[in-house]
């Protein structure tokens, strides 16, 4: 008898929702048994910029925003139910991030559950990081939990490193120890640093910082922000990276191309030193995320690291494009089946909790 959850993430990035449909029935087995990408329009990821970035953070606007993302989110849920031979156990929703502030004790992920939940009549899980921000964590990373369970091994060191808007890394020591935590910018400084002089939605292959000359002195500038050498837990957002950041350490007379250049070695130089300054024997590096498929980082971040084989999770038979969909579906199965998913030692959090709201249809 199968068990499917569904799982929908919505990453800083903005560019789509992937869905993942997952089967978790075959115990330490999950099987991937249809996927759901959902374009954002460009209006809705103008808006969802505007309110991460405090231009239009008015409670109407945002209320706004929220339901019509949560309409978005039951329509990509829906596609994928109506693939299925078997109704799913539930929904299990990230939401969209407006707003990270766990030193202020909040964080905001824009997912309205009872639309979901009566939308697609199926039940919808939605706001995982709360409880952890409740218990003084940082409510993020969350996945590490989801990557010890599935990618750790008992006979060598390994990193997975989600690189999405946000890169973060979960570093897995054969003894069983996890660290996890936000390395910094991901691809969020290069898709809105192309955007705006390209006018594409992201770097392909990282052909056009590949094009552009690395200015030393504006990458140590940038490596010399605080976030880099705070140590963990900690988390961060795009209300931190953004290109309003970026601009106050520009002249205004650098090319574009090596802008593009100086941010794709800030993020693999950020995710290298993370990885080395608290695994340094490690062996294996996973990549995933959007950020998986620029080869030009894949390249720096294995000239950075070269003791250790840099890939994407693909080598452990998990689709990179896919990782935080399923995640977030075995999130929404932790929830249904009350159990803790949260990592203290992680996150910061005083103890391990069941996260997430349920809603019901």
């Amino acid at each position: 008898m199968s068990e499917i959850f569904i799982g929908l993430m919505s990453g800083t990035s903005a560019d789509a929702i992937d869905a993942a449909a997952v089967d978790f029935s075959a115990a330490n087995a999950p099987a991937l048994v249809s996927t759901h990408s959902h374009p954002l329009s460009k209006d809705l990821r103008e808006r969802i910029f505007n309110v991460s970035s405090g231009v239009s953070d008015r409670l109407d606007d945002v209320k706004q925003l929220e339901v019509d993302l949560s309409i978005e989110f039951s329509r990509c849920a829906q596609e994928i139910i109506n693939e299925l031979n078997d109704k799913p156990v539930a929904i299990g929703c990230h939401g969209q991030t407006v707003r990270h502030r766990p030193e202020l004790g909040f964080t905001v992920q824009l997912a309205d559950g009872a639309i979901i939940a009566q939308s697609t009549q199926t039940p919808a899980v939605v706001d995982f990081r709360s409880a952890d921000v409740a218990l003084g964590g940082q409510g993020a990373p969350l996945v590490p939990a989801f990557h010890r369970e599935f990618f750790s091994s008992s006979s060598e060191d390994r990193a997975v490193v989600n690189i999405g808007g946000i890169a973060n890394v979960t570093l897995l020591s054969r003894d069983g120890l996890v660290t996890g935590f936000d390395s910094g910018p991901g691809n969020t400084l290069m898709d809105r640093w192309i955007q705006l002089h390209q006018n594409n939605q992201w770097d392909h292959n990282g052909a056009w910082a590949r094009a552009g000359l690395v200015d030393e002195e504006l990458l140590l500038t940038l490596q010399q922000n605080q976030y880099f050498s705070r140590k963990p837990p900690k988390s961060t957002g795009l209300e931190y990276f953004n290109l309003d950041w970026l601009n106050t350490f520009l002249k205004g007379n650098e090319r574009p191309c090596d802008v593009q250049a100086v941010l794709c070695v800030l993020t693999a130089q950020t995710v290298a030193a993370a990885i080395l300054e608290f695994l340094p024997e490690v062996k294996k590096i996973y990549l995933c995320g959007g950020g998986a498929l620029n080869t030009r980082l894949k390249e720096l971040i294995q000239s950075k690291i070269d003791r250790a084989e840099v890939s994407t999770t693909d080598a452990l038979g998990v689709d990179p494009k896919w990782v935080e969909a399923i995640a977030f579906a075995w999130l929404a199965r932790q929830r249904i089946n009350l159990q803790t998913a949260n990592l203290p030692e992680v996150t910061g959090a005083a103890r391990r909790s069941i996260l997430g709201s349920v809603y019901l249809p």
